[in-house]
């Protein structure tokens, strides 16, 4: 079963310094229809404007993805870590038994990101921080593993990259695809699948989808995606 979730149908606020959608229920915004699909939480698209973001807050037991699409976040944190997150870069952060962090705009332009939250597998584990570049060239065309489960479930390899490790039964691929280029990706019987379109645009099983849009996949054999059209997916492997 396939089921479409419109860009129009998530949750959306416009509070000046910062233009935010939804996917699932979270701040202002609440339906109790989603609530999260298996262990994902949180995916929310952000658009921070220069000079403004989120001053130091803490998160705990919740695994965090940023994946920065235009523009420039900088992150700090109570782990001493501070860094710069850009297009082509992927950050993990741990919350484990607790963590603070900021996530600032220092730049001129309007930073276009997407945050990501998944269940941990349990509680109180040790809070962590990790970011790598990853190559443009090994998201032409294929869906790149970017993070994978810390414990099993362990992608087949791919030359010149190992994906980042979180605590959480769950996978996350980013793929890109456009012209002629068809990807097919099996999904495993009893695993959950959501597929975010960042940008662009493409058909998944036939279905067309534009940025924004989603899919929610249950008992699907497999995705395929086909005439693309300049588009980035982020293709999540879940627990039910």
């Amino acid at each position: 079963m396939m089921t479409l979730r419109p860009a129009r149908a998530r949750g959306h606020a416009d509070h000046g310094w910062l233009r935010t959608w939804h996917a699932f229920s979270f701040a202002d915004y609440f339906d109790p229809r989603h609530m999260g699909w298996g262990n994902l939480r949180v995916l929310n698209e952000d658009i921070v404007a220069p000079g403004t973001g989120f001053g130091m807050h803490g998160h705990r037991d919740m695994e965090i993805v940023t994946w920065v699409l235009r523009g420039a976040l900088t992150h700090r944190d109570s782990l001493g870590h501070a860094a710069t997150i850009r297009p082509g870069e992927v950050q993990r952060m741990s919350a484990g038994r607790g963590v603070r962090h900021s996530e600032v705009n220092e730049g001129a332009e309007p930073v276009h990101l997407l945050q990501i939250w998944v269940l941990p597998r349990q509680h109180d584990l040790e809070p962590a921080y990790e970011q790598r570049a990853v190559d443009a060239a090994l998201l032409d065309g294929r869906l790149l593993p970017v993070v994978a489960p810390a414990e099993g479930g362990t992608p087949a390899a791919v030359a010149g990259w190992s994906p980042l490790r979180w605590q959480a039964d769950a996978t996350l691929r980013v793929g890109r695809l456009d012209g002629a280029q068809r990807l097919v990706h099996a999904l495993a019987p009893a695993r959950l699948g959501y597929l975010h379109v960042a940008r662009g645009r493409l058909r998944v099983n036939g279905t067309p989808l534009e940025a924004g849009d989603a899919v929610l996949l249950r008992d699907e054999a497999a995705v395929e995606l086909t005439g693309g059209q300049q588009a980035e997916v982020l293709l999540f492997d879940l627990a039910p």
